[in-house]
Protein backbone atom coordinates (compact mmCIF):
# COMPACT_ATOMS: atom_id res chain seq x y z
CA UNK A 1 0.00 0.00 0.00
CA UNK A 2 1.19 3.49 -0.84
CA UNK A 3 1.06 6.72 1.87
CA UNK A 4 -2.26 7.55 0.41
CA UNK A 5 -4.07 4.20 0.38
CA UNK A 6 -3.13 4.04 4.11
CA UNK A 7 -4.03 7.66 5.11
CA UNK A 8 -7.37 7.55 3.12
CA UNK A 9 -8.10 3.98 5.39
CA UNK A 10 -6.69 5.53 8.33
CA UNK A 11 -9.17 8.59 7.98
CA UNK A 12 -12.48 5.48 6.87
CA UNK A 13 -10.93 4.13 10.44
CA UNK A 14 -10.61 7.72 12.48
CA UNK A 15 -14.11 8.17 11.48
CA UNK A 16 -16.32 5.54 10.97
CA UNK A 17 -18.67 2.86 12.42
CA UNK A 18 -20.23 -0.15 11.53
CA UNK A 19 -18.04 -0.38 8.45
CA UNK A 20 -18.70 -3.73 6.03
CA UNK A 21 -14.66 -3.91 5.24
CA UNK A 22 -12.47 -1.12 3.88
CA UNK A 23 -12.77 -0.58 0.27
CA UNK A 24 -10.11 -2.83 -1.49
CA UNK A 25 -7.35 -0.32 -2.45
CA UNK A 26 -7.17 0.77 1.35
CA UNK A 27 -7.51 -2.85 2.54
CA UNK A 28 -4.24 -4.05 4.47
CA UNK A 29 -3.06 -7.53 3.19
CA UNK A 30 -0.55 -8.04 6.20
CA UNK A 31 0.20 -7.51 9.81
CA UNK A 32 2.68 -4.16 8.75
CA UNK A 33 -0.05 -2.81 6.83
CA UNK A 34 -2.62 -2.98 9.32
CA UNK A 35 -0.04 -1.63 11.89
CA UNK A 36 0.72 1.25 9.01
CA UNK A 37 -2.68 2.31 9.20
CA UNK A 38 -3.31 2.29 12.99
CA UNK A 39 -0.78 4.12 13.67
CA UNK A 40 -2.40 7.34 10.71
CA UNK A 41 -5.57 7.61 13.07
CA UNK A 42 -4.35 7.32 16.72
CA UNK A 43 -4.08 10.91 17.44
CA UNK A 44 -1.42 12.07 20.50
CA UNK A 45 0.80 11.20 22.31
CA UNK A 46 0.51 7.09 23.38
CA UNK A 47 0.26 6.48 26.80
CA UNK A 48 -0.32 2.86 26.51
CA UNK A 49 -0.82 -0.78 24.40
CA UNK A 50 -2.98 -3.43 24.48
CA UNK A 51 -2.86 -7.00 23.10
CA UNK A 52 -5.92 -8.70 21.61
CA UNK A 53 -7.11 -12.81 21.49
CA UNK A 54 -4.42 -13.84 23.86
CA UNK A 55 -5.78 -17.31 24.03
CA UNK A 56 -6.51 -19.82 21.52
CA UNK A 57 -10.38 -19.46 21.43
CA UNK A 58 -10.47 -16.15 21.06
CA UNK A 59 -8.44 -16.12 17.81
CA UNK A 60 -10.64 -19.02 16.59
CA UNK A 61 -13.48 -17.08 17.35
CA UNK A 62 -12.48 -14.36 15.09
CA UNK A 63 -10.11 -15.72 12.48
CA UNK A 64 -6.74 -14.79 13.69
CA UNK A 65 -3.86 -16.37 13.57
CA UNK A 66 -2.11 -14.88 16.52
CA UNK A 67 -2.23 -12.11 19.36
CA UNK A 68 -2.85 -8.44 17.75
CA UNK A 69 -1.55 -5.18 19.00
CA UNK A 70 -3.55 -1.69 19.35
CA UNK A 71 -2.74 1.62 20.96
CA UNK A 72 -4.15 4.02 24.04
CA UNK A 73 -3.95 7.68 24.01
CA UNK A 74 -4.77 9.80 27.19
CA UNK A 75 -7.94 10.34 25.87
CA UNK A 76 -9.00 6.86 25.96
CA UNK A 77 -7.88 6.31 29.56
CA UNK A 78 -9.59 6.45 32.76
CA UNK A 79 -8.68 6.52 36.36
CA UNK A 80 -10.30 3.76 38.56
CA UNK A 81 -13.20 3.65 39.76
CA UNK A 82 -14.57 6.01 36.40
CA UNK A 83 -17.97 5.87 34.98
CA UNK A 84 -17.46 5.09 30.96
CA UNK A 85 -20.89 5.91 28.45
CA UNK A 86 -21.35 3.41 26.67
CA UNK A 87 -22.90 5.21 23.73
CA UNK A 88 -21.83 3.91 19.91
CA UNK A 89 -19.94 0.79 21.57
CA UNK A 90 -21.44 -2.35 19.90
CA UNK A 91 -19.48 -4.84 21.43
CA UNK A 92 -20.54 -4.19 25.11
CA UNK A 93 -18.24 -6.14 26.49
CA UNK A 94 -15.59 -5.75 29.58
CA UNK A 95 -12.57 -7.18 30.28
CA UNK A 96 -10.38 -7.94 33.20
CA UNK A 97 -6.72 -7.53 32.58
CA UNK A 98 -3.18 -7.47 34.34
CA UNK A 99 -0.89 -4.88 32.70
CA UNK A 100 2.62 -3.72 32.53
CA UNK A 101 4.51 -0.60 32.98
CA UNK A 102 7.86 0.07 31.18
CA UNK A 103 10.81 1.37 33.10
CA UNK A 104 12.88 2.37 30.15
CA UNK A 105 12.74 2.45 27.06
CA UNK A 106 12.61 -0.72 24.29
CA UNK A 107 13.63 0.74 21.49
CA UNK A 108 13.43 -1.64 17.48
CA UNK A 109 16.87 -3.62 17.06
CA UNK A 110 17.73 -6.44 14.98
CA UNK A 111 17.55 -8.87 17.71
CA UNK A 112 15.06 -10.53 19.64
CA UNK A 113 14.11 -9.38 22.95
CA UNK A 114 15.00 -12.15 25.69
CA UNK A 115 12.50 -13.06 28.32
CA UNK A 116 14.36 -11.62 30.76
CA UNK A 117 15.12 -8.36 29.60
CA UNK A 118 11.53 -7.73 28.85
CA UNK A 119 10.76 -8.70 32.81
CA UNK A 120 13.55 -6.52 33.66
CA UNK A 121 12.11 -3.38 32.11
CA UNK A 122 9.03 -3.73 33.88
CA UNK A 123 8.65 -0.74 36.94
CA UNK A 124 5.45 -2.20 38.13
CA UNK A 125 1.83 -3.75 37.07
CA UNK A 126 -1.39 -2.40 37.01
CA UNK A 127 -4.06 -4.29 37.13
CA UNK A 128 -7.00 -2.83 34.50
CA UNK A 129 -10.51 -3.42 33.17
CA UNK A 130 -10.14 -2.79 29.10
CA UNK A 131 -13.71 -1.72 27.13
CA UNK A 132 -13.24 -2.40 23.45
CA UNK A 133 -15.10 -1.94 20.59
CA UNK A 134 -14.59 -2.05 16.69
CA UNK A 135 -15.34 0.17 13.64
CA UNK A 136 -15.74 -2.43 11.99
CA UNK A 137 -20.24 -4.30 11.61
CA UNK A 138 -18.79 -7.80 11.71
CA UNK A 139 -15.26 -8.13 13.46
CA UNK A 140 -15.29 -11.31 13.71
CA UNK A 141 -15.22 -11.36 9.83
CA UNK A 142 -12.62 -8.95 9.49
CA UNK A 143 -9.61 -10.89 9.16
CA UNK A 144 -6.09 -10.18 11.00
CA UNK A 145 -4.77 -7.10 8.66
CA UNK A 146 -8.20 -5.19 9.29
CA UNK A 147 -8.40 -6.01 13.18
CA UNK A 148 -4.61 -4.58 13.80
CA UNK A 149 -5.91 -1.30 11.50
CA UNK A 150 -9.00 -1.10 13.64
CA UNK A 151 -6.74 -0.95 16.54
CA UNK A 152 -6.92 -4.58 17.60
CA UNK A 153 -10.42 -3.06 18.85
CA UNK A 154 -8.70 -0.15 21.24
CA UNK A 155 -11.89 1.51 22.96
CA UNK A 156 -11.50 2.64 26.43
CA UNK A 157 -9.24 1.30 29.50
CA UNK A 158 -9.67 2.06 33.32
CA UNK A 159 -5.93 1.84 34.95
CA UNK A 160 -6.12 0.30 38.47
CA UNK A 161 -3.69 0.27 41.48
CA UNK A 162 0.32 0.42 40.81
CA UNK A 163 1.86 -2.73 42.15
CA UNK A 164 5.58 -2.24 42.78
CA UNK A 165 5.79 -5.97 44.23
CA UNK A 166 4.59 -8.49 41.94
CA UNK A 167 7.87 -10.08 41.18
CA UNK A 168 6.98 -12.98 43.33
CA UNK A 169 3.85 -13.71 42.24
CA UNK A 170 2.73 -16.74 40.07
CA UNK A 171 0.87 -14.92 37.34
CA UNK A 172 -0.28 -17.82 35.36
CA UNK A 173 -1.72 -19.08 38.32
CA UNK A 174 -3.32 -15.30 39.63
CA UNK A 175 -6.88 -16.49 40.47
CA UNK A 176 -9.59 -13.78 39.08
CA UNK A 177 -13.37 -13.06 40.58
CA UNK A 178 -15.22 -10.56 38.17
CA UNK A 179 -18.42 -8.97 39.59
CA UNK A 180 -20.96 -7.75 36.92
CA UNK A 181 -23.28 -5.38 39.32
CA UNK A 182 -25.20 -8.14 41.25
CA UNK A 183 -26.08 -9.67 38.10
CA UNK A 184 -23.37 -12.17 38.08
CA UNK A 185 -19.71 -13.48 38.76
CA UNK A 186 -17.19 -14.50 36.55
CA UNK A 187 -13.71 -16.55 37.79
CA UNK A 188 -10.83 -16.49 35.33
CA UNK A 189 -7.22 -16.99 35.40
CA UNK A 190 -3.69 -15.38 34.41
CA UNK A 191 -3.22 -18.58 32.50
CA UNK A 192 -6.19 -17.11 30.28
CA UNK A 193 -3.45 -14.73 28.52
CA UNK A 194 -1.35 -17.29 26.19
CA UNK A 195 -0.39 -19.57 29.25
CA UNK A 196 0.89 -16.32 31.45
CA UNK A 197 0.64 -12.71 30.96
CA UNK A 198 4.26 -12.35 31.15
CA UNK A 199 4.48 -14.41 28.43
CA UNK A 200 2.16 -12.29 26.58
CA UNK A 201 4.38 -9.00 27.25
CA UNK A 202 7.14 -11.16 25.63
CA UNK A 203 5.40 -11.93 22.68
CA UNK A 204 4.13 -8.07 22.63
CA UNK A 205 7.47 -6.57 22.81
CA UNK A 206 9.06 -8.32 20.45
CA UNK A 207 5.99 -7.96 17.64
CA UNK A 208 6.48 -4.49 17.87
CA UNK A 209 10.48 -4.42 17.74
CA UNK A 210 9.51 -6.12 14.50
CA UNK A 211 7.47 -3.85 13.03
CA UNK A 212 9.72 -1.23 13.79
CA UNK A 213 7.55 0.23 16.59
CA UNK A 214 9.59 1.80 19.93
CA UNK A 215 8.21 1.03 22.82
CA UNK A 216 8.71 3.77 25.68
CA UNK A 217 9.40 4.25 29.67
CA UNK A 218 6.08 5.44 31.03
CA UNK A 219 4.10 3.60 28.65
CA UNK A 220 2.15 0.18 29.72
CA UNK A 221 1.03 -2.70 28.06
CA UNK A 222 -2.30 -4.56 28.84
CA UNK A 223 -2.08 -8.28 28.35
CA UNK A 224 -5.54 -9.93 27.15
CA UNK A 225 -8.49 -10.89 29.09
CA UNK A 226 -8.40 -12.94 31.99
CA UNK A 227 -12.13 -14.21 32.02
CA UNK A 228 -14.25 -14.80 28.88
CA UNK A 229 -15.80 -11.14 28.06
CA UNK A 230 -18.11 -9.27 30.67
CA UNK A 231 -21.25 -8.83 28.80
CA UNK A 232 -22.23 -5.39 30.45
CA UNK A 233 -25.14 -3.00 30.37
CA UNK A 234 -25.72 0.47 31.39
CA UNK A 235 -25.99 0.72 35.06
CA UNK A 236 -23.61 -1.98 35.72
CA UNK A 237 -20.13 -1.90 37.76
CA UNK A 238 -17.56 -4.22 36.88
CA UNK A 239 -15.39 -5.33 40.26
CA UNK A 240 -12.56 -7.00 39.26
CA UNK A 241 -10.79 -8.84 42.09
CA UNK A 242 -6.92 -10.53 41.44
CA UNK A 243 -6.63 -11.56 45.24
CA UNK A 244 -3.27 -10.86 46.61
CA UNK A 245 -2.58 -8.25 44.61
CA UNK A 246 -5.91 -5.51 44.12
CA UNK A 247 -8.80 -4.44 42.57
CA UNK A 248 -10.07 -2.37 40.15
CA UNK A 249 -13.43 -0.64 39.41
CA UNK A 250 -15.31 0.87 36.52
CA UNK A 251 -19.06 1.99 36.05
CA UNK A 252 -21.23 1.73 33.29
CA UNK A 253 -24.20 4.33 31.83
CA UNK A 254 -25.81 5.13 28.82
Amino acid sequence: MDAAHIAAAAAALGTGRGLADLPPGQRPHDRAEGYAIQAGWIAGPLIGWKIAATNVAGQRHIGVDGPLVGRFNAAMVHSDGATLSLAGNAMRVAEAEIGFVFSRDLPPRAAEYSRAEVLDAVACLRLGIEVPDSRFADFVRAGGPQLIADNACAWQHVLGPEIADWRGHDLAAQPVLARVGGRYTRDGSGANVLGDPRTALHWMVNECRAQGIPLLAGQFVTTGTTTNPLEIVPGDTVIAEFPGLGRVTAHFTA
